[in-house]
């Protein structure tokens, strides 16, 4: 089968969000400018650079009570700030459900009765039984071709760890079995790990 997307695909389901897999999961914790706190899952999301460490993700569609965009947007065009919070399968339940379409007013932690505590560095909420979560400053907010679609980029100025997670100096992701997105309504988690040196090694 061969598509152009611009002609459709002609199947049921859009094939597209199925095709570049695993995808991690950025739960980004932002605070509006009014104390609001607000969570939410995105899928396109990854670490971009090691020095400074630099992270993006980007948001697609938009809500009827913000101008173009969404929450997590808005929020961080406002204050300049989020935390990107890794999920792990025990948060798979709590985490699906702060991606519902709640108004601007909803607090996702108290809604679905995630744990915050304050991060460090910058002015936001993170989860606060997260195995890491990242303080970032935002860097740029670029618009992408098509309708509210955005890519946010932004330095990790913090990282928080947590300890059952680090074993012999080494973050260890088996402890916590990362969730991430395939396709459609699909998940999948990480339960083996394996090493391959570099050819240079």
């Amino acid at each position: 089968m061969f598509y152009e997307p611009k002609d459709g695909h002609g199947l049921p389901h859009n094939p597209f969000n199925a095709i570049v897999t695993p995808r991690p999961i950025g739960w980004i914790s932002t605070r509006g400018a009014d104390g609001q706190d607000n969570l939410a899952p995105y899928s396109f999301f990854n670490a971009v650079a090691y020095v400074p460490p630099q992270v993006m993700f980007a948001s697609t569609g938009a809500k009827p009570d913000r101008d173009g965009t969404k929450d997590s947007v808005a929020n961080i065009r406002d204050t300049g700030v989020f935390c990107v919070n890794i999920v792990e399968h025990a948060a798979r339940a709590v985490m699906n459900r702060s991606a519902g379409p709640w108004p601007r007013e909803t607090d996702e932690f108290t809604d679905a009765g995630i744990a915050r505590a304050d991060c460090h560095l910058i002015p936001c909420a993170r989860v606060a039984g997260a195995p890491a979560a990242l303080e970032c400053r935002m860097t740029q907010i670029i618009r992408l071709e098509g309708e509210a679609n955005f890519l946010v980029l932004g330095e990790v100025v913090g990282v928080h760890l947590r300890d059952d997670c680090l074993v012999d100096g080494r973050f260890d992701v088996t402890r916590f079995q990362p969730l991430a997105r395939l396709g459609y309504r699909d998940y999948t988690m990480v339960r083996e790990v394996f090493a391959m040196p570099r050819p240079d090694e």
